[in-house]
């Protein structure tokens, strides 16, 4: 079964990935069929971030290959428009900002609990707990049985991929 994948190259501390073509049972750095593009993760300034030869993984895609998930979203992102980039950015740095501020919420909420203990009196209204959404706890006999359940579908998975694999 071929693959699409990532092969690390690169010094110590300074990754760099080559996209390539390879055997699923080759080692990830191992021996491959076809370099089909690259990714520099710590790219700086104008040196290009990501390299990819888009007809060639489509001939792959159409022989059959399996793409990793990192790879489908290196595409991705090597097929943006920079307006979707820019869109990106945008919401992942609203997202920055709510959880910042929530941090904070709870760390202005915590500072009336810590009056009290300190022997200064705080206010009623200032001092307004949040209600509190119940809390569904597991009896320790559950947990291992629940673990033993992801084994056995585990297990089951791993036996039919190698039947697929006998088979084909």
């Amino acid at each position: 079964m071929l693959t699409i994948r990532l092969a690390r190259t690169g010094a110590k501390k300074r990754p760099f990935f080559h996209i390539t073509v390879a055997d699923s049972r080759k080692p990830r750095d191992g021996r491959f069929i076809e370099r089909v593009g690259y990714f520099n993760p710590i790219s700086k300034g104008k040196e290009v971030r990501i390299e990819i030869n888009q007809d060639r993984i489509d001939y792959w895609l159409s022989q059959g290959a399996n793409i990793s998930d990192r790879v489908l979203t290196l595409i991705k992102e090597s097929n943006e428009t920079p307006e979707e980039k820019e869109k990106r950015v945008a919401n992942k740095e609203k997202r920055r900002l709510r959880k910042l501020a929530k941090r904070a919420e709870a760390k202005t909420s915590d500072e009336p609990a810590k009056a009290v203990q300190e022997g200064e009196e705080v206010s009623a209204e200032e001092e307004t707990p949040a209600e509190e959404a119940p809390v569904e706890e597991t009896p320790a006999e559950e947990a291992p049985a629940r673990r033993k359940l992801q084994l056995k579908k585990q297990q089951k998975k791993l036996h039919e991929e190698t039947s697929r694999r006998s088979s084909s």
